[in-house]
């Protein structure tokens, strides 16, 4: 599998959004990766499907949704309807998660199973037929800027092993959370291979060579 970069505009400069966007999408990025937070899930708040539609009217790229939010099924289908590429939700966040996964792929877009760090991956191979990406978070969600939970490395590579052995080697982990040049080539080295960076790109001036600099370990 191909080695995806996904800058996070949880990170950019809102006020200057498009040009942002563009300006990473320039530089190399794969995705663009929206945080969606609800002030509930997690203690931060953040966008909603209006912020989706915007960039999707503007960019012909993968957007890929990530919904930090209670109860996601209650606003799947807006987001689909917004132009998501693909939507991540949290198995902590309902009771229905099966049902949400479904609900995803039915509006023929990816739909990923987003886990804490403190969740185990027990809930992998009973959702395996549903899934087309699975997210490990590498900090605990909520805001950015936080530092690489090292302890994920072990759980990274448990599930490229289990999502392998239930012959879904397709699919893709992704990873969110600490992503620099420092901690990427462990993640990858685990067996990640979509790689959320939100700061590590956008606080920097050169947004090529922050994406290029986070290539280096291919």
């Amino acid at each position: 599998m191909n080695h995806l970069v996904a800058p996070s505009i949880l990170s950019a400069d809102f006020a200057r959004l498009a040009e942002e966007v563009h300006d990473v999408l320039e530089g190399g990025a794969d995705w663009i990766h929206v945080d969606v937070m609800d002030g509930v899930f997690v203690p931060n708040i953040t966008m909603g499907p209006i912020v989706v539609e915007a960039l999707r009217r503007k960019f012909d790229c993968y957007l890929d949704v990530h919904l930090m939010i209670e109860r996601p099924e209650r606003h799947i289908d807006a987001f689909a309807a917004a132009g998501a590429s693909s939507i991540s939700v949290h198995q902590e966040a309902t009771p229905h998660i099966h049902r949400a996964l479904q609900q995803i792929r039915s509006h023929g877009i990816s739909a990923g199973l987003a886990l804490n760090p403190g969740t185990g991956l027990d809930c992998v191979a009973p959702l395996a037929e549903e899934l087309d990406l699975l997210l490990l978070m590498t900090v605990n969600p909520g805001f950015g800027g936080q530092p690489f939970l090292t302890a994920t490395l072990p759980k990274i590579a448990q599930a490229r092993e289990l999502l392998d052995r239930l012959g879904k080697k397709h699919v893709p982990i992704e990873v969110d959370g600490g992503i620099s040049p420092d901690t990427i080539r462990q993640a990858a080295a685990a067996g990640a291979t979509v790689f959320v960076a939100g700061s590590a790109i956008f606080a920097k001036p050169n947004r090529k060579e922050a994406i290029m600099s986070l290539r280096s370990v291919e």
